[in-house]
């Protein structure tokens, strides 16, 4: 109103009527006690209090208007800004990590920060954009978006097998050095399964415990015993031979890889353009199992001692 003028330009500038803008000015009067502009029949003229508290407010009112214009550039220009993601240590170094090249290749305007986590974090809280989840998600408060289902191995080294064989059954595990990881909980992590449509878990006996699932993988690897892990970071060398999987008939399918964030209204260009990026190139990666599971009369053929 001050910058305009008169009550009819303002009006027109915020695109309401008039006596929106009166009414709003004389609420105004009222509650700084002092008469902020002069009105006749022909003309409106600003006061000498309105003119120092207009002075007052103006720093406020332009760094307003520039948040304003901020807001109005990260909707509709570029996605640009800062993203925070949250992953747990093994998905987060096997699969998004090295995503994250291509992403800032495509959007170089956007600046990301991978923490690397194995406790659950609060996105409110947290101050975090996008989470990464594994397993089963219960938490009705953030949209999850499941990118794929996260299949789980039991495998062990072809020398291991050889020298061992390989479990036929859930309670042959029993029988075998298992290699274990400590969750952030503190707890063992369970293996699942599921025998005869029942989801059935274990905490097998382990001769060697990790905290982290890429040690679990090169214990493996070195011939120290059985392990469960997820399909991302064993797929490649079960292909190559490396691994071996056993119990493929009862690995368990009610898990999965989630894609986390707080809601679908108004979601910034930079969350929105990670998301989709994320998915597409996700759901391109090749961790199939097929030839793992036509294989099995072969696994069982290693699992003779």
């Amino acid at each position: 109103m001050a910058n305009e003028g008169s009550f009819s330009r303002a009006a027109d500038k915020l695109g309401i009527g008039r006596s929106a803008v009166s009414r709003s000015v004389q609420k105004l009067e009222a509650q700084i006690g002092a008469r902020l502009f002069c009105r006749t029949t022909r003309a409106t003229s600003i006061t000498r209090e309105g003119e120092l508290f207009y002075q007052s407010c103006r720093p406020g009112v332009d760094r307003i208007m520039q948040a304003l214009e901020k807001m109005r550039d990260l909707r509709e220009g570029p996605p640009c800004g800062r993203l925070r993601i949250s992953a747990p240590h093994g998905f987060g170094r096997k699969v998004v990590a090295p995503l994250m090249t291509e992403f800032r290749a495509r959007f170089p305007a956007v600046a990301l920060e991978l923490l690397l986590e194995e406790q659950t974090v609060n996105l409110a809280t947290d101050g975090i954009d996008v989470a990464f989840r594994d397993g089963r998600l219960d938490d009705s408060q953030i949209i999850a978006k499941q990118l794929i289902p996260m299949q789980m191995h039991v495998c062990a080294s072809p020398k291991y097998a050889r020298q061992h064989g390989l479990p036929l059954s859930v309670d042959d595990v029993a029988t075998h050095s298992c290699i274990n990881q400590r969750l952030a909980s503190g707890r063992l992590q369970c293996w699942d399964f599921k025998v005869n449509g029942q989801p059935r878990r274990i905490t097998p006996e382990a001769d060697i415990v990790f905290n982290d699932p890429s040690l679990a993988m090169q214990a493996v690897l070195a011939d120290q015993g059985l392990a469960q892990l997820p399909a991302y970071q064993v797929s490649e060398a079960l292909r190559n031979g490396k691994l071996v999987a056993c119990l493929e008939h009862v690995a368990p399918d009610d898990r999965g890889h989630y894609l986390c964030y707080l809601s679908r209204e108004q979601l910034p260009k930079r969350i929105r353009a990670f998301v989709d990026f994320m998915t597409t190139s996700i759901r391109a990666l090749d961790f199939s199992t097929v030839e793992l599971r036509a294989h099995s009369s072969m696994q069982e053929e290693v699992a003779l001692p």
